[in-house]
């Protein structure tokens, strides 16, 4: 996925390697691994739904797929997956890069198959996030890999499943250290009534206006909007029919100069490394829309907070981190995060499957890869350190 990415990204040799995909799959419709990289190329060139239509194909011919890093020969690691889009797992391709590692895909439709059936590894991986397509999924899980041969690192999806919206914010309500928006969900039925003149602390207590809402099982600012009034909110449901929503406080996080500041940071084995910083005129951060390309000053400041993550950001933050791990209790997870007004780490989003990547030009971004590169080298050798001490221990 990773290499396919920087195609698209690059623009180099992409159509070459899109008529080879053609080639091959007209030659042979069965060609299971050309479907689930031309699904790819689709996924990435905005063809979402051509994109999983073809995944699916794929899937039904073959159910794990090989993909080599660098030379090959390293560390073997079996991923449970799920199908779906690049949200949908860890984002395992992108943290190999730079490894030799033997990554297999398994994508899981229930329980595991045994693991005589499924290829020699040294570790494996839970990557299935936490959504509302993989709930069924994970709950069937539970416990699955008490007793595999080797080494799962996320091995207990129920803790994947709690991963909520909702669910972190309820973990971490009143927390001294760490803000969590409060967040519920909401039936339509209930925030037509808000609309209707309806107070809006029933779905839990203090909510006042402003709030956000969001059609639940959407991803990336889709339908995320910010509503001042109960006139506001009656516009955003004539426009956005689903029927259940997450609505939660809206906090406002900006700086003394006005600019909005949102962080990506990952835990590997607990400790926490910086994806990127995104720095924005508008409160709905993305690090796409956030102009980071076109802005100098932005940039340095990213490249600021990169080189001094650990003895600054990090340290602050210290025991706000160590509440983090211990309440999810996960080998590898990931935060979408900035600092509240009155110091506290403000958590937007945890999930197992956040996007971190190297892609971004290096000319443009020459702080970029020794940082990925540092988080990359760390989750080989967690990943590395787990499998070693299942032989130790033999």
């Amino acid at each position: 996925m990773a290499w396919l990415a920087r195609l698209v990204t690059e623009g180099q040799q992409l159509t070459a390697v899109w008529d080879g995909l053609i080639e091959r799959i007209t030659a042979d419709p069965g060609d299971a691994g050309a479907l689930l990289d031309l699904s790819t190329l689709l996924q990435l060139t905005g063809n979402r739904d051509k994109g999983l239509e073809l995944q699916a194909t794929a899937l039904e011919l073959q159910r794990c797929y090989r993909r080599t890093h660098g030379a090959g020969g390293g560390l073997r690691i079996l991923a449970f997956m799920i199908a779906g889009d690049f949200m949908a797992n860890t984002p395992l391709d992108f943290l190999l890069e730079g490894s030799d590692a033997e990554l297999t895909l398994c994508y899981l439709d229930g329980e595991p198959p045994a693991p005589a059936d499924l290829p020699e590894h040294d570790v494996a991986f839970l990557a299935i996030g936490q959504s509302e397509d993989s709930t069924p999924l994970l709950a069937g899980l539970e416990g699955a890999f008490q007793a595999w041969p080797r080494p799962v690192v996320n091995s207990r999806a129920e803790l994947i499943a709690a991963l909520t919206r909702d669910g972190v914010a309820d973990r971490f309500a009143d927390h001294p250290l760490v803000f969590c928006p409060p967040t519920g969900r909401a039936a339509r039925v209930a925030l037509e009534a808000v609309a209707a003149g309806q107070a809006l602390d029933a779905f839990f207590e203090g909510l006042a206006f402003p709030i956000i809402a969001r059609p639940i099982g959407s991803h990336a600012g889709s339908g995320l909007e910010k509503l001042d009034d109960a006139a506001a909110l009656a516009a955003y449901l004539a426009i956005h029919p689903q029927s259940e929503f997450y609505v939660a406080a809206f906090v406002d996080y900006a700086g003394p100069d006005g600019l909005f500041r949102k962080l990506r940071i990952v835990f590997v084995m607990g400790q926490p490394f910086i994806s990127h910083m995104a720095v924005s005129e508008r409160w709905m951060v993305h690090y796409l829309n956030a102009d980071m390309d076109q802005s100098a000053a932005k940039r340095d400041e990213e490249a600021q907070m990169m080189a001094t993550f650990d003895e600054g950001f990090a340290l602050r933050h210290r025991a706000a981190f160590k509440a983090l791990t211990e309440g999810f209790r996960l080998d590898y997870f990931g935060i979408d995060c900035a600092e509240s007004a009155d110091g506290r780490l403000l958590v937007f989003e945890a999930d197992v499957a956040m996007i971190v990547h190297a892609m971004d030009s290096p000319e443009l971004y020459p702080y970029k890869p020794p940082a990925m590169a540092k988080l990359f080298t760390a989750f080989v050798a967690a990943l590395q350190g787990a499998a070693d001490a299942v032989r130790r221990a033999a």
